[in-house]
């Protein structure tokens, strides 16, 4: 049986940049930074002292979530309730008209509800273990997201969460195309959210050695590819995206802004948290998300790279991408990083990238890698520094690659009808 075509119909974002996807789009493309000397507690014990917090943010301000129920959810799973609810009215969907079984809900975390688990470790340590809340596994589990956005609209349709650390929004997105090509939905609410910005969050990475200690100068610590590089910058919020079955879209007169044509994963087997240096498991899930949409390398018009800005990272992604594309990688192929204005929203990042993806295809301009100066000798592709670049793209490659080894690919096609 022939699959069946999928398109992409509501989207909904809440990130260091803005709390609407129309102003996170007006930002990427002014090249604002949303990394800021963190605020939500005392930095000045760490080593790396900055973020990407979500700024002015009031919990749920719909009226479909009541503020007794939006307590019950920890910081990551209300980016998500928000986001969900933005892409649903974005997507002009009624839910009351819906076959509630054939909507399906497919959201990915890297880690979940940390924040909870923080604040109620430390309130047994202080208070006792019968003083811990009842909601704490609720609000912890990485499966709240998905579970408060099917009880939010009532939906019955196949419902899961993804862990694969920061692949975890595009394997979700991934694993909800195929359950709408293979008919066990019509209708998928999917993408990822993550809020790790807190102290346990921030000494874990800092421990680690991956963060950027350029605490002086936040808006230009992410610079993905640059030689001046120094690490990533912990963020949070959340992508989330509507996707549909064509026909189902068709009929009811929905925008669409893009096909979703190809999806590729595999694990690199090598190191629970460095990448492969040969970029194997990288090229294996962006040929397979080749493959699978049946599109040549050439065909490729821009990649939105994983592009973290770790030394070893963006060699390695570079590395991968020369060996998919070959010489067009140098001759033609367009490539930036928007984790060098966001920072890196772990569980959340390939969600607002698919988001970005999108909105290129439909506006005709690609988001630049900002804070290029001066590009490593080993990363020498063009990644569109610093300045938009205007240019009409056909398909678009989405990369997120995860501790652990995860990788995943979405690869994205203008609609023509």
């Amino acid at each position: 049986m022939a699959k069946r075509r999928v398109v992409l119909t509501g989207l909904g974002s809440v990130n260091p940049l803005a709390c609407n996807v129309g102003e996170f789009w007006d930002a990427l493309l002014s090249g604002a930074s949303g990394i800021r000397r963190i605020a939500r507690f005392d930095p000045e014990p760490f080593a790396s002292q900055i973020g990407g917090e979500v700024q002015n943010w009031e919990a749920i301000t719909s009226e479909m979530v009541a503020s007794r129920e939006c307590k019950r959810m920890d910081r990551f799973c209300q980016f998500a309730v928000q986001s969900a609810i933005d892409a649903v009215a974005d997507s002009g969907l009624d839910f009351s008209r819906e076959q509630t079984e054939r909507c399906a809900v497919i959201i990915g975390s890297g880690i979940g509800g940390l924040q909870e688990l923080e604040d109620q470790h430390l309130r047994m340590l202080s208070k006792g273990p019968s003083r811990v809340s009842p909601l704490t596994v609720p609000k912890l589990m990485a499966n709240a997201a998905s579970g408060n956005v099917s009880i939010l609209w009532g939906l019955h349709g196949p419902n899961h969460a993804v862990v694969t650390a920061c692949a975890s929004a595009s394997n979700a997105v991934g694993e909800a195309i195929r359950i709408v090509q293979e008919d066990k939905a019509d209708i998928a609410i999917t993408g990822g959210s993550e809020a790790a910005v807190t102290r346990i969050g921030l000494a874990s990475f800092c421990a680690l050695k991956g963060l950027s200690t350029r605490n002086d100068d936040p808006a230009h610590a992410s610079r993905p590819f640059d030689k001046d590089r120094d690490g990533f910058l912990l963020s949070e919020g959340a992508g989330i995206v509507v996707i549909e079955e064509l026909g189902r879209a068709r009929k009811r007169g929905a925008r669409i802004y893009a096909e979703l044509v190809g999806y590729g994963c595999s694990g690199d087997g090598y190191h629970i948290t460095a990448p492969d240096p040969e970029g194997t498991g990288a090229v294996l899930a962006m040929k397979r998300a080749l493959d699978d949409a049946s599109i040549a390398p050439q065909e490729v018009g821009y990649i939105n790279a994983h592009g973290t800005s770790t030394v070893l990272g963006d060699v390695a992604e570079t590395l991968a991408i020369k060996k998919v594309f070959g010489d067009y990688a140098k001759k033609g192929l367009l490539v930036s990083s928007t984790k060098s204005s966001t920072g890196h929203l772990l569980g959340a990042s390939g969600g607002v990238e698919l988001i970005a993806c999108a909105l290129a295809i439909q506006d005709g301009v690609l988001p630049a890698t900002m804070n290029l100066e001066q590009p490593d000798e080993k990363c020498d592709l063009d990644y569109i520094p610093n300045t938009p670049r205007e240019k009409k793209v056909d398909v678009v490659l989405s990369n997120s690659f995860g501790f652990g080894g995860h990788n995943a690919c979405l690869l994205l096609k203008r609609f023509e009808g």
